[in-house]
């Protein structure tokens, strides 16, 4: 919940320091351990950590020397309405939000509309972790959603960790963020503490590496106290800048595509509810809603929006980007699989909104136009390949091996606008340039299906996990049979 005394640096991330592509290894100090091996309570709402906590020198105490009393979750204004925030005995959290969403059946939530892998189809059929496409900056979005935890008594956590790896695996090679949508733990789906403490062991620097940001939405006291103690025994500063407590759904709006995030109902009525009760200030500023949609804008607009202004098929933010790339950037190792300066590609979308050509060689790295074509991509009202053929391409994988090249060439040439046509097979033939140069920039069809997927592709409401698969598979193909399919 919101709480009034919230330092406001908590709630504003550094932009340069999420675009840092180099993180060093942090481990967990085995004598920390004790926190989940020894029995006991959690201090109370009062308790506040040593100031030589917080530079990493001290030891942390065992559990039974603070007080029994629970933790209370309170804000400026008085008590919330539910207790939440202790540890009990046996090692579980006490983070229970029964009493504000109920108890109402769990598989409301979890119906399944497309296949998964069978290997995991017991837990992701739960849809507690989701894919969510790509960020304001070009990075994978991996949603986890604590709401959709089934009670513990119905899921295997050994094998829930497992899943999560194996859905992690699919996208830590590339820069990534993760949001955590906290409420919804009840006394029912809880996990142990030992088991958070498993997690952080087995997710090694592989995973942690490309890690560029953390949200936790509806953070609770109990949450950053549980950070702070942690926070010794985490040797790296950097790890510490990514986490970002996100207090209401809007303030997601600076970072992400809030439209593709898979946002539980109960998370959307809790976060209705605190914005009803607190009336917090929204943190857009006033020129872009007053101003409205300039002329030569072209992020965030149509494809008719730009044609009627510049009177050409292919936008201009495409044709510089993709001819500088051509020129300059296929041979750099990870091109469109790394992010770039935040600062820096504001300035270049700003440029294209007002209809100025960009000196990419001026902004010294080929990574700045990589991301801001995806980002252009994925800021069009509507997504190249249409919404009209989100569904075919899904049912793609049903046609037999032998017609699906007649079928996507049918599709493209029959069923896509001619406009979106052009830009497709002039952006798919940039990638298969860039495939041709994989030895060196390390980028196959494969990494780039798994960026440009989501991108050229997506539902008018939300994509679940499985679908992203489709839709990759999809890119990969256009990549892989260009001269094919796009060959009239």
């Amino acid at each position: 919940m919101a709480e009034a005394g919230l330092n406001q640096k908590e709630n504003v991330l550094n932009d340069e320091a999420l675009f840092e592509n180099e993180d060093q290894d942090f481990e967990f100090d085995e004598g920390g351990l004790e926190l989940a091996a020894k029995e006991g309570n959690y201090p109370n709402e009062n308790f506040s950590l040593p100031e030589q906590w917080d530079s990493g020198k001290a030891i942390l105490p065992t559990i039974t020397d603070w007080s029994s009393t629970e933790l209370t979750r309170e804000g400026g204004d008085g008590p919330a309405p539910f207790r939440s925030g202790a540890i009990t005995p046996d090692g579980l959290i006490d983070e229970d939000f029964e009493a504000e969403i109920g108890t109402p059946s769990l598989n409301n939530y979890f119906q399944d509309d497309e296949e998964t892998d069978e290997e995991f189809q017991d837990i992701a059929e739960h849809k507690i972790l989701e894919v969510a496409g790509d960020d304001l900056y070009g990075r994978k979005v991996i949603v986890f959603a604590a709401c959709k935890l089934p009670p513990s008594a119905q899921i295997d956590h050994q094998r829930l960790l497992e899943y999560m790896k194996h859905v992690l695996d699919q996208y830590v090679e590339n820069d990534y963020v993760i949001v955590y949508f906290h409420f919804g733990l009840t006394s029912k789906n809880k996990p142990k503490l030992t088991w958070l403490i498993q997690i952080y062991r087995e997710l090694d620097r592989k995973y942690k590496k490309n890690l560029k940001a953390l949200y936790i939405v509806h953070p609770t006291n109990f949450i950053r106290i549980l950070w702070n103690l942690f926070k010794p025994f985490i040797r790296s500063v950097k790890f510490g800048r990514k986490i970002m407590y996100v207090n209401y759904l809007h303030e997601l709006k600076e970072h992400l595509h809030f439209d593709q995030l898979v946002v539980p109902p109960l998370v959307l009525q809790h976060d209705a509810k605190l914005v009803a009760s607190n009336k917090p200030k929204y943190p857009y500023g006033q020129d872009s809603s007053d101003a409205g949609t300039l002329p030569t804008q072209q992020y965030g607009v149509s494809l008719q929006h730009i044609k009627s202004h510049y009177g050409c098929v292919i936008p201009p933010a495409v044709q510089q980007t993709v001819d500088y790339l051509r020129q300059n950037a296929l041979d750099v190792e990870g091109i469109f699989r790394r992010s770039a300066n935040a600062v820096q590609l504001k300035a270049v979308q700003k440029k294209f909104n007002h209809g100025e050509r960009v000196d990419f060689a001026v902004e010294g790295d080929e990574h700045i136009p990589a991301v801001a074509l995806k980002i252009f991509l994925r800021d069009l009202q509507e997504p190249l390949l249409t919404f009209d053929l989100y569904q075919p391409v899904l049912r793609l994988h049903t046609v037999e091996d032998e017609r699906r090249v007649a079928e996507v060439r049918r599709m493209l040439h029959e069923e896509l606008p001619e406009d979106n046509y052009q830009i497709l097979k002039f952006i798919v033939q940039l990638l298969t340039e860039v495939v041709d140069h994989s030895a060196i920039n390390k980028m196959n069809s494969s990494n780039l299906a798994i960026v440009f997927g989501p991108n050229l592709l997506w539902p008018k409401g939300q994509a679940s996990l499985s679908s992203m698969g489709y839709l990759n598979n999809f890119a990969r193909f256009l990549i892989d049979n260009y001269s094919q399919v796009f060959d009239r």
